[in-house]
């Protein structure tokens, strides 16, 4: 017998050379031999029940932690079922290496009927990927892993996925698995010196800056908010940049976009400052028309596509965000301490304006974000599916630190994505973990809780149960279009965590949400709080 690795086992080691600990996936009939090389790799495995599992669990997982999340699929079904995950993390520039099965080099594109034989499996994925490559050679999986992980880690981030034919799982491939290294991450790109003098003299001479912060600011907050400083800009942020800045700066005025008051605010700006935003309608989080600058505009970002996208800037700069804000801090003086303070006044105002606007008809709903803000450990994370009370948590519920927002709410707003991201995100971090779904949306990945059991992870999700999908009732209501498919039976959500070997509770209070969660914390199952929606 040959003592040669098989490539299943080189890809092992390579996974593990590129710092990946965990990975989420569903053996199959196809990867049978891709899983002889998981034994003593030091690689985790957590199998989920539904391949959109695996991958929404790799989405938070990486959301949380900042590496790359990682996922096994068979051929064909495996495929398709993790493509809408897949496509979340493709809108959320989400880094994800989704490594799937696909049918013998000999039989590919043959329509020979053979199982789980998808016709052009790649074509099906390209959509929603960066960069993706079918493995003809074993021999090729060493370079196209390197590919893969530069991308993921060094340009705008996105799903990579590798097809690996099953009759290459078993080939044998030269050396010792020792000889199979990583290859080094490329340095990302600083700021040109002379876009940085442009950018400092006109933030420095603007009288009424602003900042406008996006997910690919990501790691970036601590610069911005020294640039914020220095130039007494008042800093907002996308729902994909929440928690960046600490929303309890006095110069943040949180993920308050949407708003008329920040909206005017921002196109009234003489110079505005954004950094890794696509500057969507989704960063906004309402469907409207485009911003309307009549000041210059600064824009980083380290795509060089999305300089131009949804506005035209003054000044490109395609370089990484924390590099080139850090390169600003050190360029700008300090404005006077005057200055700061009107800035602050002002944000504080802002804020106040976008209760005004956004308060009525959800008042109700406003005491559940209180008693969310005082439940949520203040270094916690909150993963939110599409429902109504995450839609008002967006903006209403600040958060304190970076990657403490993981939410499907905008772009491509999946259902079902807060149950399995939450239990990634919780697999990667000690930091606490609560998610918030609406009982609609749980319905789509129930399932997954048996996961979150299995790991025993202290998990709380918070049921939001209004019978149905409440938001488009309520939008059904507002057109005059009868009710129809909106109005739901849903199941005893407590007996139902007690049958997987969760705990669950049900509230209708405010005032028991706190209790609720901390309990829930303390314990090594998850558990189901429903909460009966007023």
């Amino acid at each position: 017998m040959s003592s040669a690795p098989t490539c299943a086992q080189v890809l092992m080691r390579l996974l593990r050379e590129y710092q990946v600990e965990k990975v989420f996936g569903i053996p199959g009939v196809h990867t049978i031999e891709l899983y002889r090389g998981l034994p003593g790799s030091d690689l985790m495995h957590i199998t989920p029940r539904h391949e959109q599992g695996a991958a929404f669990m790799a989405d938070g997982y990486a959301r949380a932690s900042g590496k790359p999340g990682v996922c096994f699929l068979i051929t064909g079904p495996g495929l398709t079922n993790a493509a809408t995950a897949m496509a979340q993390a493709y809108s959320d520039s989400i880094p994800m290496l989704v490594i799937s099965a696909v049918n013998r080099r000999e039989d590919l594109g043959m329509g020979r009927g053979r199982l789980h034989e998808l016709p052009r499996q790649s074509d099906a994925s390209r959509g929603f990927c960066i960069w993706q490559h079918t493995l003809t050679q074993a021999e090729q999986l060493p370079e196209v892993m390197a590919r893969a992980f530069q991308l993921l880690l060094s340009s705008r981030p996105g799903p990579v996925h590798i097809e690996i034919p099953i009759d290459l799982f078993p080939a044998p491939m030269s050396g010792n698995l020792d000889d199979y290294r990583a290859a080094p991450s490329a340095m990302v790109p600083a700021a040109n010196a002379t876009a940085i003098a442009t950018a400092t003299q006109w933030l420095q001479a603007a009288e009424r800056p602003v900042i406008l912060l996006g997910g690919g600011a990501q790691s970036a907050g601590e610069a911005a908010t020294q640039v914020s400083e220095k130039i007494a800009a008042p800093v907002f942020l996308s729902l994909a940049a929440k928690g960046v800045v600490d929303e309890r700066h006095p110069l943040c005025g949180g993920a308050n976009l949407s708003f008329d008051c920040v909206r005017e605010r921002v196109e009234a700006a003489d110079v505005v400052l954004a950094v890794g935003t696509e500057l969507s309608e989704t960063d906004r989080n309402l469907v409207r028309e485009d911003y309307a600058f009549s000041g210059k505009l600064i824009r980083i970002d380290i795509d060089p596509a999305q300089l131009v996208c949804n506005a035209q800037p003054d000044l490109a700069i395609c370089a990484d965000a924390a590099e080139s804000l850090q390169q600003l801090s050190e360029a700008l003086v300090q404005c006077e301490e005057s200055s700061k303070l009107r800035a602050e006044k002002e944000v504080s105002q802002l804020i106040s304006n976008c209760r005004k606007e956004w308060w009525e008809g959800s008042e109700e709903r406003f005491p559940w974000v209180e008693a969310l803000r005082e439940a949520l450990p203040n270094e916690g994370i909150l993963v939110t599916d599409s429902t109504q009370l995450a839609y008002n948590t967006n903006h209403a519920l600040p958060l304190y630190h970076p990657r403490s927002h993981i939410t499907c709410t905008t772009g491509y707003g999946t259902l079902g994505f807060a149950l399995p991201a939450s239990i990634g995100a919780k697999l990667s971090s000690e930091r606490d973990v609560v998610a918030l779904i609406g009982d609609g949306g749980l319905m789509f990945t129930l399932g997954e809780l048996a996961v979150a059991v299995e790991q025993q992870l202290p998990l709380p999700i918070l049921v939001w149960n209004n019978s149905g999908y409440g938001e488009i009732r309520d939008f059904m209501d507002a057109a005059e279009v009868p009710q129809e498919g909106v109005n739901l039976r849903t199941p005893d959500f407590v007996a139902l965590a007690k049958s997987f070997g969760a705990e669950g509770c049900r509230i209708d209070k405010p005032q028991q949400l706190a209790m609720a969660v901390a309990e829930a914390l303390q314990r090594k199952t998850p558990t189901i709080i429903e909460i009966t929606a007023p």
